[in-house]
């Protein structure tokens, strides 16, 4: 897998690019991972959903709002925030896409696990999650009473959403490491009213957007390798 760190980058025309490299690409071609941070936008995926925007998006506004071919709803990207976007062909390695969700969420547990924190996965939820009240703590979540919140108590520290066209990924994860993260007050984050966000800083890790990058690039590239 070839690895690209981008810096800061624009988000749309780092998603015209990742289309039109999966467009592109033939069977020899190299899997690669694109890590790199936004300036700020709300983007939507394919099943979001106008009323899980909080403000109005053609008013005078300062972050835009941009519409995605990935799935899930509206998240939130910003500085301090590690981007990845896995370039997979899924046919090469002989997965299918839960799967390679699976491993995707795999390499943000471990990435977490090094830093000395616990996620979780939420069943029917992508992403991942940590206890608020006990984010370095080991014990696993507790199935959600009937009619009961499953989120209560957790914060989200990483999104996920992804694209799949012949067999082949785009989009990915993005891992909070040291945000702004009032901007998630003004969107239902991925779909969910109250959903709360969290990342490392404000549970006080102290690691850079470079240490995490490396980090989760290299997690990333172990768990989607031949």
């Amino acid at each position: 897998m070839v690895i690209k760190n981008l810096g800061r980058v624009p988000y749309l025309p780092t998603a015209q690019a990742m289309q039109a490299f999966t467009e592109a690409r033939q069977s020899e071609t190299p899997d690669e991972l694109w890590v790199c941070e936004h300036p700020p936008v709300f983007t939507q995926g394919l099943a979001g959903k106008a009323d899980h925007v909080l403000f109005n998006p053609e008013g005078p506004d300062h972050i835009p709002v941009v519409q995605t071919n990935r799935g899930g709803q509206v998240t939130y990207h910003g500085p301090g925030q590690v981007v990845a976007y896995p370039l997979v062909d899924l046919k090469r390695q002989d997965i299918y896409v839960k799967e390679y969700v699976y491993r995707v969420e795999q390499a943000v547990l471990k990435t977490l696990d090094t830093l000395g924190v616990t996620g979780h996965r939420v069943t029917g939820a992508p992403g991942i999650y940590v206890k608020l009240d006990d984010p370095f703590g080991h014990s696993v979540l507790a199935k959600p009473e009937p009619g009961r919140d499953p989120f209560l108590g957790l914060g989200k520290i990483a999104a996920l959403g992804i694209k799949v066209s012949r067999h082949c990924t785009y989009h990915g994860v993005a891992l909070n490491v040291a945000m702004d993260l009032s901007p998630y007050g003004r969107i239902n984050p991925c779909g969910y009213m109250g959903l709360k966000t969290i990342d490392l800083a404000t549970l006080g890790v102290s690691a850079s957007w470079d240490e995490v990058a490396a980090e989760l690039s290299r997690r990333l590239a172990s768990h989607l390798g031949a």
